[in-house]
């Protein structure tokens, strides 16, 4: 499972990372409120302290409680100290649709620009990469997690971001991640949905949650350890994906998002000592795996020393991640998915999986109502459908209860998993650390057939 040293890249390939800048989408209000800690400047003009920038008839409009101002649409503030300055935006909210949204002020380094996207503003910092990677791996998990979790982190986020930006070029106005007609409705997510920025700040790219956790010594001391390493795979930037529990087994790349096989993304089994599962595509075996609780497998664990060290404070009010189950009546189950999804099945009468993927999750799932009958899919949307927030995984049965007449009174959802399930498992990732993994061995078991390499020095032929 031991990976080789990490090698340097060839130059011709790859751009240093001290060279790449992202753009993260952070903030999306019809107001927003920021203070400059130090002076930043817009052209010739100096501004520090609070202020709320919002949109007035036709131009934006920057207050502070000295003075009032139009501002142009792509607002730019630089700071003048790098090092020295800082800024705080308000009223950030986290977890958006999840079920631990919420809203907190979060602190940041380097540029700050605010365009106006028309239905609301939108606050952006700009930033090198590396410093972005600070507080990811310290957002995305618990600061205070071991050194060789945050070291693999920090590779699979550092890789991902690379190659979204590589294929952020490539992307065309042909590119279509939705189909929907009278039968189906099948939708996938990623980060082509962002026009103005490269990523944004939230679960559906990378949490990206400021600078105030990033300064615990394991993250700089994590980032520093792998500096410019990399995964690839058969010459090509890894698009290294991760999830908070697998289930079990990991999932392939194609049944989540675009209909492109990477054979680093596949299915494995989350386990030092089992090698194989049943095939989870067929509804017997995944209906005994969902329904059992292995415990040879690495993300179940109730551990609560390791389960502290991996997730933040609010992702460990969910308990119940690795096997958990839902229930609604069926009138609840119809509202539910008209809201949700915008779609009015009338009364449901039945759910039917269409289609399953490696590690169990639906990929297709056919819902019959009295009104219509259609297949919804991939699997984001089917957890849509299920949850006022989002359903825990797509991996579930459905089981239903009738009363005397055999009409049904209770659809449950009994499941597995917390998250997509592809790439990397961060609560089996936290387990292989705790149990002495170091993070090369980590990365192998969840990315087979990567290699490390190192990106340094590198003279740019191929512009991020």
């Amino acid at each position: 499972m031991k990976m080789k040293e990490p090698v340097t890249c060839n130059p011709s390939t790859y751009t240093s990372p001290k060279a790449i800048t992202l753009s993260v989408g952070i903030l999306f209000a019809p107001s927003i409120t920021f203070r400059l800690n130090g002076n930043y400047w817009n052209n010739n003009q100096k501004y520090s302290g609070e202020y709320t920038i919002s949109k007035e008839g036709e131009d934006l409009i920057l207050h502070s409680s000295s003075q009032t101002q139009i501002v142009p649409d792509h607002f730019t503030l630089i700071p003048e100290n790098e090092e020295t300055a800082d800024f705080d935006l308000l009223n950030v909210m986290i977890g958006i649709n999840f079920h631990w949204q919420r809203t907190e002020d979060q602190k940041f380094k380097g540029t700050l620009k605010i365009i106006d996207e028309g239905k609301h503003l939108t606050a952006i910092n700009i930033l090198p990469l590396e410093d972005y990677l600070l507080s990811v791996i310290s957002s995305e998990m618990s600061a205070t997690s071991s050194l060789e979790l945050l070291k693999a982190h920090a590779v699979i986020s550092r890789s991902w971001l690379i190659a979204q930006k590589i294929k952020s070029e490539k992307l065309t106005d042909a590119y279509h991640s939705c189909i929907q007609d009278e039968q189906q409705y099948i939708r996938w997510y990623d980060r082509e949905d962002h026009e103005h920025f490269d990523v944004c700040a939230d679960d559906h790219c990378q949490r990206y949650q400021g600078i105030s956790k990033a300064y615990m010594p394991f993250v700089r001391q994590a980032i520093e350890a792998t500096r410019g390493e990399i995964l690839v795979y058969d010459g090509e930037i890894c698009d290294a994906r991760f999830s908070k529990c697998c289930g079990g087994v990991t999932e392939y790349f194609e049944n989540t998002w675009e209909p492109v096989a990477h054979p680093y993304l596949t299915k494995v089994v989350d386990s030092a000592t089992r090698s194989s599962v049943p095939d989870l595509s067929q509804e017997e075996n995944a209906r005994e795996w969902i329904l059992s609780t292995p415990d040879d497998v690495f993300c179940n664990t109730r551990d609560k020393a390791v389960l502290s060290n991996v997730l933040n404070d609010y992702d460990q009010e969910t308990q119940d991640f690795f096997r958990w189950q839902v229930s609604y009546t069926p009138s609840e189950l119809s509202a539910l998915i008209k809201s949700r999804i915008g779609i009015d099945f009338g009364d449901i009468l039945s759910i039917d999986p269409v289609e399953r993927g490696a590690s169990g999750r639906i990929i297709r799932l056919r819902i019959q109502g009295s009104k219509r009958s259609m297949t919804i899919g991939k699997e984001l949307v089917i957890r849509k459908a299920f949850s006022t927030s989002h359903l825990y995984s797509s991996a579930f049965i459905v089981e239903t209860e009738k009363n005397t007449s055999g009409a049904i009174t209770r659809f449950t959802l009994r499941g597995a998993g917390w998250g997509h399930g592809v790439g990397l498992c961060q609560i089996g990732a936290a387990v292989m650390s705790a149990q002495g993994y170091d993070y090369q061995e980590i990365l192998s078991h969840y990315f087979p057939g990567t290699q490390l390499q190192k990106i340094e020095n590198e003279i740019i032929n191929h512009e991020i």
